[in-house]
């Protein structure tokens, strides 16, 4: 078993911290994304998407996409639950990741994808349309600062895969110039609360 990620990428460090925060190690074996290793052919046999991370079981079962392989080492270990206990709390968590991914990390992915010289040639860019994203992030952390006024993590009481997707897309938000404002008071408490812990540096 192991995982073929790249470090500085937003999904794999979703992965990592997750293990981290399970007490897991797994081998990882890191893809240079800058030379398009994830596009070549025998990445591609692994992951026709060319994506990381990606987890290869020992019977040569191939799982890509962050949230998939979360939920395969949440049912191995479903001690200390990070997607929730319960029917309520896995649809509340569940709930809460889906919109940490529409209304944080993908505007933040997309500020970042949709002009930066890294993605020409290899995705349809769009400048208008990361400055759209851009702006749309931004009304997310302004939402999100709101709802964390009455709890203390993104799903309520309980560190979940929600806060994350949360932390991971916005310290990605940093290359677009996409950060926590000063009055963003709630938001700045959270963030610095999840930093603060192990699985942060993961």
């Amino acid at each position: 078993m192991k995982i073929y990620e790249s470090h500085n990428a937003p999904n794999p460090r979703r992965v990592r911290m997750f293990l981290a925060e399970k007490g897991i190690q797994v081998p990882y074996e890191e893809v240079d994304i800058g030379k398009a290793i994830n596009r070549g052919e025998e990445f591609r046999k692994k992951n026709p998407l060319s994506t990381v991370p990606v987890l290869e079981l020992d019977d040569g079962t191939f799982i890509s996409e962050s949230v998939a392989i979360c939920r395969y080492f949440e049912e191995l270990q479903p001690e200390l639950p990070l997607f929730g206990a319960g029917a309520k709390q896995r649809a509340l968590v569940e709930m809460c990741n889906r919109r940490m991914e529409f209304n944080i990390l993908q505007p933040i992915a997309d500020a970042f994808r949709q002009r930066h010289d890294f993605f020409k040639g290899r995705i349809r860019q769009l400048a208008e349309y990361a400055e759209v994203q851009r702006l749309n992030a931004q009304d997310g952390l302004d939402w999100l600062d709101r709802e964390l006024a009455a709890r203390r993590f993104i799903a309520g009481d309980q560190f979940s895969i929600a806060d994350i997707t949360a932390v991971v897309a916005i310290d990605f938000g940093r290359v677009s110039k996409i950060a926590i404002k000063p009055d963003q008071l709630n938001l700045a408490r959270w963030h610095t609360e999840i930093s603060a812990r192990p699985s942060a540096k993961a």
